[in-house]
């Protein structure tokens, strides 16, 4: 095994599963699956690039070599699924729009529902509310638990850019939701502070 191979084993152990569900939660399964295979060969392409990887050995094997943080490596990951995702978006939208100028007709796209059966709805149209890069960020930030300097990594923002709009946007969901000035119930307000 090369060390090329070896060194794109052990990140894969550690990322395959989370651009999975990174994917997963922005597309269908089929178009989540062609994208994951994409961005595996982006990274097996870019494997020195990969902060947070560290320099590979000739003799180690993927299952004598340390894993890398995950933590590290992730967000450098995330950013390049995120592109090869707009890359599959835009080729999709070609193939379609060719595929209606031959029909001579326009179907809309389906709509993916997700998988849990949980209601979410009032959620997911309050998401719809916000521009697509501040819905990216609260994506990252609540679903893929990421810090606003490993979020700034994915989107290409400065740290403090993605904390503003962090901030910004998770005050517009709250009151989309109707949570803006709710109260925890057995704590008093105090000049703007919870006493308990």
């Amino acid at each position: 095994m090369t060390e090329q191979q070896a060194r794109l084993e052990r990140l894969a152990r550690v990322v395959v599963e989370p651009l999975h569900r990174y994917l997963l939660r922005r597309t269908h399964a089929d178009l989540a699956e062609d994208v994951l295979a994409e961005t595996l060969l982006v990274l097996w392409r870019r494997i020195d690039d990969v902060p947070g990887l560290g320099p590979g050995d000739d003799d180690v094997q993927p299952d004598t070599g340390p894993p890398p943080d995950p933590a590290d490596v992730l967000p450098w990951c995330y950013g390049v699924a995120r592109g090869c995702l707009a890359n599959a978006r835009r080729a999709e939208g070609r193939r379609l729009r060719l595929l209606e100028r031959l029909i001579r007709r326009q179907e809309p796209p389906a709509v993916i529902a997700p998988t849990d059966h949980t209601d979410h709805t009032d959620l997911y149209a309050a998401l719809d509310t916000l521009t697509a890069l501040d819905r990216e960020v609260v994506q990252l930030w609540a679903w893929e638990e990421l810090t606003p300097r490993q979020i700034a990594e994915v989107t290409g923002l400065t740290p403090n850019a993605v904390s503003i709009r962090l901030h910004r946007a998770k005050k517009r969901l709250a009151a989309r939701l109707g949570r803006k000035d709710a109260e925890r119930p057995g704590h008093k307000r105090v000049e703007g502070r919870s006493s308990q």
